[in-house]
């Protein structure tokens, strides 16, 4: 999503990926990788130094498109977080009963 939301913003701005990669001195190639997502994970910093050069603020580089809406969990989700840990279940435990989820499934898709 990173890279769709720079590519955007440098389409809309007219720089070319050459120049986008000068001003914010990355290189071309790594620029190119990000705008196609094939590195979906640049550091802070390098996003931080292509919004400096797109004048436009962080925010609007890693924005998700989802409404805020869309990216607050379900209630029914916080309410089982929250019930888990009112059993005692701590967060680091959560993989072992992940595991033990999907051994279940497995096993009913078996039957």
């Amino acid at each position: 999503m990173i890279g769709r939301n720079i590519y955007e913003i440098r389409m809309k701005k007219g720089f070319t990926l050459s120049e986008l990669a000068v001003r914010a001195g990355i290189s071309k190639s790594y620029l190119s990788n990000i705008e196609r997502n094939l590195n979906q994970n640049p550091s802070i910093q390098v996003i931080r130094k292509i919004a400096n050069v797109l004048d436009v603020d962080l925010k609007v580089l890693v924005r998700t498109g989802l409404t805020e809406e869309e990216q607050l969990p379900d209630s029914e989700w916080i309410d089982i977080a929250n019930e888990l840990q009112k059993l005692g279940i701590q967060k680091d435990q959560i993989q072992d009963f992940k595991q033990l989820i999907e051994f279940i499934k497995w096993k009913n898709q078996s039957v």
